[in-house]
């Protein structure tokens, strides 16, 4: 069972970017770090994570083709519902 103040692994997912970005506020990055303390399975998730980027290095909109720019936008359409 979680309380109001900690992250869930499903808001660590969801808020990710903004950790790796360094745009998350100090006290949503603090649970979140709680959380990492206590889950390894978000820990290998942010891991992976890391490892994806640095694979990928930057990807431009230019370099993905019309099809699969389409196909990664009907992917993700709804994915929160």
């Amino acid at each position: 069972m979680t309380t109001a103040n900690e992250t869930t692994c499903a808001e660590l997912v969801e808020s990710i970017t903004d950790y790796l970005e360094a745009t998350m506020q100090e006290a949503e990055r603090r649970r979140f770090e709680a959380h990492l303390d206590e889950c390894l399975y978000c820990v290998n998730y942010l891991e992976q994570t890391r490892q994806t980027i640095a694979a990928l290095g930057e990807l431009s909109e230019e370099s993905i083709t019309p099809d699969a720019r389409e196909g990664l936008l009907e992917a993700f359409r709804g994915w929160r519902s």
